[in-house]
């Protein structure tokens, strides 16, 4: 049976913070950028990028060459993993899958710059990282007879630590972060 061996993925959605972060942080939109290696029919290799935006609801100003500049926060993580995937219905157009694997958490204040031309750097600006791992479930099917375009729906839970500057009322000491991420997806496959 045909499948496409590599998978572009956009999802977006809605991301909800747990465990420690529930103090200080709040549900915020999410973005994700994946790609999939699979391999073979039933499995596949899976890289990305993903951005929660405000989750920290950060919103000050500071002083700069130009004026007051805003402050906003992001939230970012890098998942590398894998999937087993199980086909079904007609042809194989619709899929169920789940997975897993490890994460590089990234939080960070980031300083609207006020052009592309011109960067300002922030120098109060604070962050903090670790690493984590995440688990995977969702469903899709295909949007054409060549299965090369999909619509679908995924849960993931991303579970790890960060450590570093305080971010908002996260304290600056280590912290054990869970985040719920529920999204709907599209991918291009050939």
């Amino acid at each position: 049976d045909y499948f496409g061996k590599y998978n572009f993925t956009l999802s977006s959605g809605i991301a909800i913070p747990q465990e420690d972060l529930k103090v200080g942080f709040t549900n915020a939109p999410n973005l994700s950028v994946g790609f999939g290696y699979r391999f073979a029919r039933n499995f596949q290799l899976d890289t990305g990028f993903e951005t929660v935006f405000g989750a920290a609801d950060i919103r000050t100003f500071t002083d700069s060459e130009v004026g007051l500049v805003e402050i906003n926060d992001r939230q970012y993580f890098i998942p590398f993993g894998g999937r087993a995937i199980l086909p079904f219905g007609d042809a194989g157009r619709f899929e169920v899958y789940g997975g897993g694997g490890g994460t590089y958490l990234r939080y960070s204040e980031v300083l609207r710059q006020p052009s592309d031309y011109f960067r300002i750097p922030c120098t109060v600006c604070s962050s903090r990282s670790g690493w984590g791992y995440y688990g995977v479930v969702g469903f899709r099917g295909a949007l054409n007879r060549g299965r090369n375009f999909w619509l679908g729906v995924n849960s993931k839970v991303v579970r790890g630590q960060t450590d570093g500057e305080q971010l908002g009322d996260i304290p600056p000491f280590e912290t054990k972060d869970r985040w719920t991420f529920v999204q709907a997806e599209f991918t291009f496959s050939f």
